[in-house]
């Protein structure tokens, strides 16, 4: 591939799909005037804020050179946590705490376990995924844990739905991007991510200690997941141990898509975010257009397939 249109893909790839999604809904005759309403677009917005989230999360361990299959059992789990706490009586401030220390947990296990193993991520993760998903059923005796009220509630909506404003959780994931992104960019951290991505023994030589930076990458994104874990329970206003089945699909799809390599040492935040919001619009436009929730499952495999072989092409490879 010539290098103009690598740099062309990488660079503007995941806003010409944005662009090519909307349009793709905005031009249909039924959908169309309820697609480009605000209100429409606010539920999509809404609705990015847990794969956006966790996008970030995932943005550090995929540029690093790893993955993390355990997400939607990580976001089920803290969820669950956050309910059992509220239903303990914990306050706001301190049940926030515990649940992002939770996912800091689970990840800070997954980094512990790849780099003092030695195994791939991918069955390290793959084997967390049961462990978390079960951890949550036993948490919650295998059923939705139940609350009173709590100002949690509230950070999924806003009191008019159809006004201008937008959900908190809109904003905390604006601005998690953005400290991400100066986290990525700016810092020695950043960087040492990068290289690690780029060649792990590499850096090793180089004197960056590779072991303890995966530990705090899975830490750190632990922590991401346990974030979208408080929204979660937001938005469904109960601990449900049995959500997020496969949202490390569209997780993972998202950082794709925004244009991260599954190679390592590529990717940017504002990709990731873009990719959280085209699978969002996808979500949103097949509900619009009444498919039938297996096609829509089938098109996220396909969108993700897609990424996959354009990630293959950004990197010059042959497929």
């Amino acid at each position: 591939m010539k290098p103009s249109l690598k740099k062309i893909l990488a660079k503007g790839g995941p806003f010409l799909g944005l662009v090519v999604v909307i349009a793709l809904f905005a031009l249909n005759s039924e959908t169309r005037d309820v697609f480009l309403s605000y209100h429409n677009f606010k539920i999509i917005f809404t609705q990015t804020v847990i794969v956006a989230i966790g996008a970030l999360g995932m943005t550090l361990i995929i540029v690093s050179g790893g993955i993390d299959l355990s997400v939607g059992s990580a976001i089920a789990l803290t969820s669950v946590v956050g309910a059992l706490l509220i239903q303990k009586g914990w306050g706001t401030a301190s049940t926030l705490a515990a649940v992002v220390l939770a996912g800091g947990v689970i990840g800070l296990l997954n980094g512990t376990a790849i780099s003092g193993l030695r195994m791939t991520p991918f069955i390290i993760t793959l084997g967390t995924l049961g462990v978390a998903r079960g951890g949550a059923k036993w948490l919650a005796d295998n059923q939705t844990v139940n609350y009173d009220t709590s100002p949690i509630n509230s950070w999924m909506t806003t009191a008019n739905p159809f006004g201008y404003a937008l959900p908190d959780g809109v904003w905390v994931a604006i601005v998690l991007a953005v400290l991400t992104s100066l986290l990525l960019k700016n810092t020695v951290f950043g960087r040492h991510i990068f290289a690690i991505g780029s060649n792990e023994q590499t850096a090793r030589l180089c004197g960056i200690p590779t072991t303890r930076l995966k530990i705090l990458i899975y830490a750190l994104a632990g922590c991401f997941f346990g974030v979208a874990g408080l929204f979660q329970l937001s938005r469904l206003r109960q601990g449900d141990p049995t959500v997020a089945v496969g949202l490390e699909l569209d997780i993972i799809a998202a950082v794709i898509i925004g244009g991260a390599s599954l190679n390592g040492g590529v990717g940017t935040v504002l990709g990731s975010m873009i990719g959280a919001l085209i699978m969002a619009v996808l979500r949103n436009g097949t509900q619009l257009m009444e498919w039938q929730t297996y096609f829509q499952e089938i098109i996220i495999g396909l969108v993700i397939i897609v990424a996959v072989f354009l990630d293959r092409l950004r990197q010059g490879k042959q497929t």
